[in-house]
């Protein structure tokens, strides 16, 4: 059996390089949110609300450079590719940039929290040179629904092994010395070092990628977003998934505090975190093979509701006790490897049928916007949970003066971790709702429509 009219297939070498690249996404998207917030409040002596508002500002400027890096990257006519010179400054930049927001310089309080936020900026910055049009590329590589499949199933699977790489090596690095600063130095030259073996090496091996669409730019951040209004089902995934990711920054940024507080050992964040992030590669198959089999929408579904559960589960582990943590974790862990493959494919789809309705190739225009709006709700979900330490009455402290918590804060680690997620899974589950009702979705093939189109 043969598809009348399929593109070829893309080389190998061109579908692997190009997962590479999430070594970067899956690494930067990771470990500030676990570790930066507790760096600054428990290494740095910076006060709550501070260091929410030091990790917040910076990646709130992803809202407005995002967009603004993809209408460039449209107009960009470089001989090297649209995109790929945008994937080779992205690499030059953002891993001496990360290892220098670990540097630790001799700072405390407001001015610790200063610097970071500074270097912090800069990263996000060089990242969003990165990462806008490297997810731009698939739409660009093939016309291809299938091979554009194959691009995102290597691409989600080195971001499993980046995001568990990453978050259980950069906290085992961290607390090997005990909380000092120069263990953090230490982690962020390992983490810059995985950042450039993935952006080199993105960059480098598609240099063989055709080019087979280009997007057509907005000319302005209004068009862009009068675009996204104009697009109901890209509304509603957009804030289905914002809503999520919102509700993982959340959890990312409480983890640390969970450990040290609630299981009682700093260490226990390394186990914690291999429980919830184990699952991402071994189950992935498993959520593809409901997706193709009961359609990415009742898969997603179920993801949703097991996050949920997982969340509920977490909540509960003071009263419980440990052993509930960890399976929490777990649960969570299951749940996260479709939360990170169902999405990307809703919206490859969701870009596709744009194309066959309007004519025209949208998706950096979407694909901005999606980045900008899923690292603006990741890193408000460190602000989000530093609102609520700050509210209980948490104490920083410095790694050589470590302070008791009051009862107040104790529970709030717990409502952050737990209560918080869970609500933020609740409300996306009514966006969901809403994208699978939308007219506009019928647009989208289904795995039916795709075995009835073969001949």
């Amino acid at each position: 059996m043969s598809t009348a009219g399929a593109a070829p297939p893309l080389p190998r070498s061109v579908r692997i390089g190009y997962g590479l690249g999430s070594l970067c996404t899956g690494a930067f998207g990771t470990v500030p949110g676990l570790i930066l917030l507790y760096y600054l409040t428990n290494v740095l002596a910076v006060p709550a609300a501070v260091a929410g508002a030091a990790v917040f500002l910076p990646k709130a400027w992803d809202v407005l450079i995002n967009p603004l890096v993809g209408a460039v990257s449209d107009r960009s006519t470089w001989r090297a590719g649209p995109r790929r010179p945008f994937l080779l400054i992205g690499a030059c930049t953002l891993p001496p940039l990360f290892a220098l927001v670990f540097a630790a310089p001799p700072l405390r309080g407001a001015a610790a929290a200063g610097y970071v936020a500074v270097m912090f900026l800069l990263a996000a910055t060089a990242y969003a040179l990165f990462q806008v049009p490297y997810v731009t590329m698939p739409a660009e590589m093939t016309a291809d629904r299938t091979e554009r499949g194959r691009l995102l199933g290597w691409r989600v699977a080195f971001l499993g092994v980046a995001i568990l790489l990453s978050g259980a090596v950069a906290p085992a690095i961290a607390h090997a010395d005990g909380d000092t600063p120069s263990s953090y130095r230490l982690m962020g030259l390992a983490v810059a070092a995985l950042l450039a073996a993935g952006m080199f090496g993105a960059w480098h091996t598609t240099r063989r990628a055709p080019t087979v669409a280009r997007s057509e730019a907005e000319p302005s951040l209004r068009a862009q977003l009068a675009a996204a209004r104009g697009n109901r089902a890209f509304l509603f995934l957009v804030g289905m998934w914002t809503t999520q990711a919102l509700a993982i920054g959340v959890m990312l940024a409480g983890v640390q505090y969970f450990a040290t507080y609630t299981l009682g050992s700093a260490s226990a964040v390394t186990p914690l975190f291999a429980f919830m992030i184990g699952p991402l590669v071994l189950v992935m198959p498993l959520w593809n093979r409901l997706a193709r089999s009961r359609g990415t929408g009742y898969a997603q579904w179920c993801a949703s509701l097991l996050f949920l559960a997982g969340a509920v589960a977490m909540a509960l582990t003071s009263q419980a006790g440990p052993a509930l943590g960890y399976l929490a974790a777990a649960v969570v862990g299951i749940a996260y490897a479709g939360l990170q493959l169902l999405p990307l494919t809703m919206l490859a789809d969701t870009l596709a049928a744009d194309t066959a309705r309007t004519g025209r190739q949208r998706a950096a225009t979407f694909t901005g916007l999606w980045t900008a709006a899923e690292t603006l709700a990741l890193a408000l979900g460190a602000g989000v949970f530093a609102a609520v330490l700050a509210l209980s009455g948490f104490r920083a402290s410095d790694a050589d003066h470590p302070v008791a918590q009051p009862a107040s804060a104790l529970s709030a680690i717990t409502v952050g971790m737990g209560v918080v997620p869970a609500v933020l899974a609740a409300g996306s589950l009514w966006l969901l709702r809403r994208y699978r009702e939308d007219p506009t979705t019928t647009d989208i093939p289904t795995p039916e429509d795709e075995t009835a189109r073969v001949s």
